[in-house]
């Protein structure tokens, strides 16, 4: 996406909270606000991983944290 995209998208999904986790730190160093969604939904539904978790990031910085993500080698 370019950089006058508006709106927010979806990195990955997954059930990997601590993985979550760091990912919103790496991407927070690098000024990248995310979000995860489905929290409490993922939650609700217990150990069975129904339902992941998913990474957010403003559209206008998936570029960036695209490949913050690929340089940490960790996707």
């Amino acid at each position: 996406m370019n950089s006058t995209s508006t709106g927010i998208i979806e990195l990955l999904r997954t059930n990997d909270t601590v993985w979550l986790s760091w990912l919103v730190a790496l991407l927070a160093d690098s000024e990248i606000e995310a979000v995860i969604f489905d929290t409490h939904t993922s939650f609700a539904e217990g150990s069975i991983s129904a339902i992941p978790q998913r990474l957010m990031v403003a559209a206008s910085d998936e570029t960036l944290a695209r490949r913050i993500i690929k340089k940490a080698d960790i996707q």
